[in-house]
C-alpha cells in the first residue's frame, strides 16, 4: 500500500463522512490483504464496522470470498461504504466484479474505487488492467452507479518521491447507488441478476 493511495483514501473519508461519524455504517474493503499495509485504521471509528474482504485468509481479512464474481458471503443491499484500493487491477474480470459491488451496496451506498494507471507489473497473482477516468466511468456506468468524482494523478507529487508513489499514476473513482421506487430497485436488480448469470456461467 503506498502513500499516495492512503492520501486518498483519507481524503475520501474527510470529504464524504467526517459528518456521519456517529451513524452505525457499514465499510467493506475489497482487496484487504495487508500488504504493506491498509486502509483499516482511517475507519476506526466506534459507530462503524469495517470487514476486511479478499480471496485468501490472512492479516486484515474478516471475510474470505470462495468466488471473486459470486459474493454469497455478503447479502445484497447489506453494506452502506465499500472501498478498494490497489485491488481492481488484478481482477481478470472486473465487469462482473462491479455487479457484486452494486448489489451488496444499500440504496444511496457510497464506494470508492483507487486503482493505477501507470507503474510496472505487479502479479498478485494476476496484474490485467490499468485504469483511466473514462475506463472507471464505464464500469460505473454499466454496474448502474453514479459517478460523484473521477480523476488521475497524472502529475507527480513532491510528497511521494521518497517511496515512488507516483509511478502509479492512481485513478480514483467515487461513485454513488442510486435510489429508486419499489419498481425502478426490482428492475434493476433483475437487470444485474440477469447480466451476472449470462457473464459468470462459463467461469
Amino acid at each position: 500500500m503506498h502513500q499516495s493511495s492512503l492520501d486518498k483514501m483519507t481524503g475520501f473519508r474527510e470529504k464524504y463522512l467526517a459528518s456521519r461519524q456517529n451513524e452505525p455504517l457499514r465499510i467493506l474493503d475489497l482487496g484487504s490483504l495487508d500488504v504493506n499495509g491498509s486502509y483499516k485504521p482511517l475507519f476506526d471509528t466506534p459507530a462503524w464496522t469495517y470487514n476486511g474482504v479478499d480471496m485468501a485468509a490472512g492479516d486484515n481479512v474478516d471475510i474470505v470470498l470462495k468466488d471473486p464474481y459470486a459474493w454469497r458471503e455478503i447479502r445484497s443491499e447489506s453494506v452502506d461504504i465499500l472501498i478498494s484500493g490497489q485491488a481492481f487491477e488484478h481482477i481478470e474480470f472486473f465487469w462482473i466484479a462491479i455487479l457484486e459491488v452494486t448489489r451488496v451496496l444499500k440504496p444511496g451506498g457510497l464506494c470508492c474505487l483507487i486503482a493505477p494507471s501507470g507503474g510496472f507489473e505487479h502479479r498478485y497473482p494476476v496484474d490485467c488492467w490499468r485504469f483511466y477516468p473514462d475506463g472507471f466511468t464505464a464500469m460505473a456506468r454499466f454496474g448502474r452507479l453514479n459517478v460523484l468524482e473521477v480523476s488521475t494523478q497524472w502529475t507527480a507529487d513532491p510528497r511521494y518521491t521518497q517511496d515512488d508513489s507516483n509511478r502509479w499514476q492512481d485513478t480514483m473513482m467515487v461513485c454513488t447507488k442510486p435510489r429508486l421506487s419499489g419498481f425502478g430497485s426490482w428492475r434493476r436488480r433483475l437487470r444485474l441478476a440477469l447480466l451476472h448469470k449470462m457473464m459468470s456461467m462459463r467461469l
